[in-house]
């Protein structure tokens, strides 16, 4: 369900006369929940508690891991659906609903294409993303540091390639604007895989079944939720499926002009408490 320009806006869309049927709140995290410091912004959490209390689930969708994303909201995660690395791994309350893992063989030579870029003058190193942890073999503390943000578990290998995990995806961060340099690299997996620009830094290769809009559309078909009762809110390239299954779907001000033209609607952005208010205004909460 792409949007079309007659429906597109530039402010959240005017309060129906009717109250909104939601059931599903989902939300990206980088670019789109978190505000300009990287952090929960602290009116979600009471927020979080009066969407519990109407029956309204809310989960967060990111290319983080799941370690992560339930190390961030330990303090409320209890009944949250997590869709972790994309789309690619989905847990609830500890227990994986669905999962797209990516076979080794095409996980290596992702891995060798990153040896490769290096060795050529690239700033880049690869993240090999499994269930159980991720791993790196790049161990300086500037890619580390950046690595960490986004991996709460993570280890350090001699060799991504002799790693034994299931694997989820691959994630390469490039120092540099990744569009440019990493992902033009990686043009001969898209014909057999998804290689997802996630960032201005970080491009990700999973499955061509796996992104955030199939992993939703699984939970919803699960639950009988359907696209009328969906919100969701994103920013970048790793949005865009996602935008598709709800009626109620939103990009952020300061998204890429590519989710701003899937998007049904714009809300505010993230370092203007974007989630929140759209989400207050639409479902006339309290205001947090």
């Amino acid at each position: 369900m792409s949007a079309t320009p007659s429906c597109l806006l530039t402010t959240t869309p005017e309060l129906p006369s009717d109250p909104v049927d939601i059931r599903l709140v989902v939300t990206d995290m980088d670019g789109t929940l978190l505000d300009g410091t990287g952090r929960i912004p602290e009116g979600l959490w009471p927020l979080l508690a009066e969407l519990r209390r109407r029956g309204v689930l809310f989960s967060p969708a990111s290319g983080r891991q799941y370690a992560t994303l339930a190390r961030q909201f330990a303090a409320a995660g209890d009944g949250m659906v997590f869709v972790a690395e994309n789309g690619t791994y989905v847990v609830r309350d500890g227990v994986e609903l669905s999962s797209d893992p990516l076979d080794p063989a095409p996980a290596a030579r992702v891995v060798e294409t990153t040896r490769r870029l290096a060795a050529d003058g690239v700033d880049v190193g690869a993240v090999l993303c499994g269930k159980r942890s991720a791993y790196v073999e790049r161990t300086d503390e500037a890619f580390l540091a950046e690595a960490e943000k986004y991996y709460a578990r993570l280890r350090t290998v001699e060799d991504l390639t002799a790693v034994e995990d299931e694997f989820l995806k691959v994630a390469l961060f490039d120092f540099g604007p990744v569009e440019r340099t990493t992902a033009p690299a990686l043009e001969p997996f898209t014909s057999t895989h998804q290689v997802v620009v996630s960032g201005e830094h970080w491009v990700d290769i999973m499955n061509p079944t796996a992104n955030k809009g199939a992993a939703i559309r699984r939970l919803q078909r699960d639950l009988g939720i359907t696209p009328a009762q969906t919100m969701v809110f994103g920013d970048y390239l790793n949005d865009l499926e996602m935008l598709d299954t709800a009626e109620w779907s939103f990009a952020m001000t300061n998204a890429h002009p590519d989710v701003i033209g899937r998007a049904r609607y714009l809300a505010p952005s993230n370092t203007d408490n974007g989630v929140l208010r759209t989400i207050t205004r639409i479902l006339r909460l309290p205001t947090p």
